[in-house]
């Protein structure tokens, strides 16, 4: 009992170690993802996930967000190693995933249900998450865009999700901003990418808890 209390007028008094304090630890957020996420043909630190860290760090913001984008990877393959990719503690999700399943022509059925089972499994541990759409490419035809690109706004209206829309706005069709490919961002694209989505992981983030650093102690 006597421990019990002397514990409890240290924390009635701010006294416990830094450490402890919830404020002073950084949101874990996993990018889970394929090659956009993963930075495919870039350094570590011009990948997705590290720039878009820096950028939240610059506002204040503290976060550490893990890459969890494997290239080449499905909706399918994500699913699949979702629970090592995506570790206990984690309090985040960016969910990139759809854009392999589109350029293989997948049946937009399997890309939605893939997805819709990731999410369901993430919030039955608690895990929000932020989903970065995709758009089908015109040569697909009409039917299949339609079917493709309702997959997205439709799971984050079922899960009341925050949506980024196209994850490569801006960068998609640019030369600038895409490699030789023409598919994957250069490391000016991915800055592009961050750009666009930052108001909407800021949105995310508010949800989990953290206020906008210029509100703090209004």
């Amino acid at each position: 009992m006597l421990l019990f209390a002397a514990a409890t007028l240290v924390a009635a008094a701010g006294l416990l170690p830094r450490a402890a304090r919830a404020d002073d630890s950084p949101l874990k957020l996993v990018a889970l993802g394929d090659s956009l996420t993963a930075g495919y043909r870039l350094p570590a630190d011009a990948a997705f996930p590290a720039v878009l860290e820096r950028a939240l760090k610059a506002k204040g913001y503290k976060v550490e967000i893990a890459n969890a984008g494997v290239s080449g990877d499905t909706s399918t393959g994500g699913l699949d190693r979702l629970d090592w990719s995506v570790p206990d503690g984690t309090q985040g999700v960016i969910l990139e995933l759809g854009a392999n399943d589109m350029l293989r022509g997948t049946d937009p059925a399997v890309t939605r249900k893939a997805l819709d089972t990731i999410i369901a499994r993430l919030k039955e541990r608690n895990i929000p998450v932020l989903l970065a759409g995709m758009l089908a490419a015109p040569n697909l035809g009409t039917e299949y865009r339609a079917r493709f690109d309702a997959i997205y706004p439709d799971l984050a209206k079922t899960y009341g999700l925050v949506l980024y829309p196209f994850f490569l706005d801006g960068v998609a069709g640019q030369r600038a901003n895409t490699m030789d490919d023409g598919l994957h961002p250069t490391a000016k694209g991915v800055e592009r990418v961050v750009e666009g989505i930052l108001p909407a992981v800021e949105t995310f983030l508010g949800r989990l808890g953290q206020q906008k650093p210029e509100q703090k102690g209004q």
